[in-house]
């Protein structure tokens, strides 16, 4: 049971406080420079410390800054020149010679109208990528837009989206995003602290990968390679103490190379604070998951390996004849590779669980893939130290095959996450909660069964014995299932709350339907429909941030808002409207628009989650989920918001606090 508790727990772990960065600032001009042709300007003013790519990268590298006009009644003059200390250097990253620039830089494009319009709008894009000298934030596309006064040589003027609140006129409301009232910083009352969350979650996330590497460990790839490469740096070493110290070396070069597998993902951290929470929730990259972790499964059952091409193997292998620091490095790179068909899946699932993550994706990973190398490290070091310990090891032998297979079925339960996830952020809900249940009921008789000899794979030895420990394993596994049947069951309570957040909703039932809201509530999805309520009703707006995809969001409302001293605070002293961020039906065109983000720059919004997204960075410089704002009717925030998963008398004091103050300043 422990086993399936360590790789569920990487679903739990969610987006808690995050703040917007933004490294560079742009400034947008167009320059007349003859009769009907003009240049189109874009200066970057870089932070101290970062640079930004040049448009001549080499393929496979970083992302390169692309200038492109976008309007239709322009004609194009040559290519776009970069004006700035162009730096060239190496890098290991890649492989390659890499270009950018440091402090500022000019992108220039010239151009001629086509036509002599009236005022010609002259929208023009920009997509680049920043990095300093330990990460790049992901790549970023800004629109820029200027109008062109033909008559009178030059007029620039920005387009301004982003709109002060106006009581008086609710439906200009609804096509702005900026509401200058909100002001989080400076609440009407100061009660119910602002929620601070620790960075726990790198430390859980560290735990859990070296729980993962110490099971990859019992694979039949890596288990039988402990004793002889242990026994190769002790017996083999002119000395004893030069033996240890190599097997240490070697532990640390494992650590190294697991660690240096997360720098991609910090090359793809993201200027936007969303950026991993959108990848997240992704209908259809969650989809693939879901089939990449069958294939997973599949591989664990012993119908195919996963390996990787043999070439790179040789090359490692033979590299390991160089002898000394190099050698040893080598050789824990060959190790490495040449388990990578047992670790492989096992690493997935662990990259996959945090991925699914809205947190700081990239340290996330770097936690786990360090505490999964640590894991190796760790062992290797220990046994290298006090070699006895080799002669207590068990014996290499068909319980490796039995872990394989029992870490098949745990694939598949974890692939059905990923569906879950693709099925409620698509709004589909035909992946019911009850359904859900039946899936893992099912995976998990299949285990039972495994573990007591009913049902073998092929690498299976058909004479097997069945041990106590399969037996006490398969015990458990009947627990387990004996635990999900009462979720079967209709009930006013949640159950099974150490599933929770990995379920589908409450409200994604054959009991009850999405509509109905979660116990009966009927909140409001749109802010400015909420304030309408609110003012027609005298009551505080409760905004809940959420997403489909939000493991915390439903753990939140299945085991705090379902106090019997919390729900009544919600069904009936608040308007609440819940805001979710990863919705992705289309807003109609009409609504579909740029927002104004200063200097020039704007985002596009397309989606329902795009528009309550920018909504909660713009006003509450925060793009964590859940994250629950109390305002009053006129729009103004009562007290500081809070954040996260939290228990049930922290947020019950955020809740009254709140609400207490409204109904006292309404006296």
């Amino acid at each position: 049971m422990k086993k399936w508790l360590w790789v569920l727990l990487l679903f739990q772990i969610t987006n808690l406080q995050a703040q917007i960065k933004e490294v560079v600032k742009w400034d947008y001009k167009i320059n007349k420079i003859a009769d009907n042709e003009y240049e189109a300007v874009l200066k970057a003013q870089i932070d101290e410390g970062w640079h930004l790519y040049s448009k001549d990268l080499p393929k496979d590298s970083g992302i390169p800054t692309k200038m492109k006009i976008v309007s239709n009644n322009v004609e194009l003059i040559g290519d776009v020149k970069e004006l700035g200390k162009k730096t060239e250097e190496f890098s290991e990253a890649f492989g390659v010679q890499i270009v950018y620039f440091a402090d500022s830089v000019r992108f220039i494009q010239k151009f001629r109208l086509k036509s002599n319009g009236i005022n010609p709008k002259i929208a023009t894009e920009i997509i680049f990528q920043v990095c300093n000298d330990k990460i790049c934030l992901a790549p970023n596309t800004i629109e820029f837009e200027e109008i062109v006064n033909a008559k009178n040589d030059l007029e620039t003027k920005s387009k301004i989206i982003v709109s002060e609140m106006q009581d008086s006129d609710l439906a200009h409301l609804q096509s702005d995003i900026k509401v200058n009232t909100l002001d989080f910083k400076n609440p009407l009352v100061d009660c119910g602290n602002e929620q601070v969350t620790e960075e726990s979650g790198n430390w859980l996330v560290l735990l859990l990968g070296f729980l993962g590497g110490l099971i990859a460990l019992l694979t039949p790839c890596v288990f039988p390679m402990i004793p002889l490469t242990v026994s190769f740096f002790t017996k083999n070493a002119t000395d004893r103490s030069k033996g240890k110290r190599n097997a240490l070396i070697y532990g640390g070069f494992i650590l190294v190379i697991f660690l240096v597998l997360s720098i991609p993902f910090h090359i793809l951290d993201g200027i936007s604070g969303n950026v991993f929470n959108e990848i997240a929730t992704n209908i259809w990259l969650n989809l693939v998951f879901f089939v990449v972790f069958l294939f997973f499964a599949l591989s664990f059952f012993g119908y195919y390996n996963i390996t990787l091409p043999t070439w790179i193997v040789n090359r490692s292998s033979q590299a390991e004849e160089a002898g000394g620091i190099v050698g040893i490095f080598f050789m824990a790179l060959t190790l490495v590779i040449v388990s990578f068909s047992c670790t492989g899946p096992i690493l997935g699932s662990l990259l996959g669980g945090v991925a699914s993550s809205s947190k700081d994706v990239p340290t996330l990973l770097s936690f786990a893939l360090g505490g999964f190398g640590l894991a190796w490290a760790f062992v290797f070091g220990f046994l290298a130290l006090f070699p006895q310990v080799l002669l207590s090891l068990p014996k290499s032998g068909s319980w490796m095959n039995t872990l394989k297979v029992c870490l098949g079925f745990i694939e598949i339960a974890l692939a059905l996450k990923f569906l879950s996830k693709a099925d409620l952020v698509s709004k589909t809900f035909l992946l019911k909660r009850e359904v859900f249940i039946v899936l893992w009921i099912i995976v998990t008789v299949g285990l039972v069964l495994y573990l007591f000899g009913k049902i073998r794979f092929p690498h299976d030895d058909k004479n097997e014995k069945i041990t106590t420990v399969r037996k006490s394993f398969g015990i458990a596994g009947i627990l387990f299932v004996l635990y999900l049947i009462p979720g079967l069951l209709h009930s006013e309570k949640p159950r099974l709350s150490l599933l929770s957040g990995i379920l589908p909703p409450l409200n994604v039932s054959f009991y009850t339907s999405p509509e109905d809201g979660i116990f009966g509530i009927h909140p409001e999805h749109d802010y400015y429909e909420a304030i309408k309520v609110a003012k027609e009703k005298n009551k505080p707006v409760l905004i809940d941030f959420t997403g489909y995809g939000c493991e915390n969001c439903r753990k939140m409302e299945e085991f705090v808002w379902s106090e019997p001293d919390v729900l009544p605070l919600i069904q009936n002293e608040v308007v609440l409207a819940s805001l979710y961020v990863d919705d992705r039906e289309e807003l109609p065109k009409e609504q579909q628009r740029s927002i104004d983000m200063g200097n020039g720059q704007k985002k596009k919004i397309k989606t329902v989650g795009d528009q309550w997204s920018m909504f909660q960075q713009i006003n509450f410089n925060n793009n964590s989920q859940p994250h629950y704002v109390m305002v009053t009717p006129d729009g103004k925030v009562i007290n500081s918001p809070v954040s996260g998963y939290m228990s049930k008398d922290d947020f019950k004091n955020f809740l009254e606090c709140g609400i207490q103050y409204y109904k006292t300043s309404k006296k």
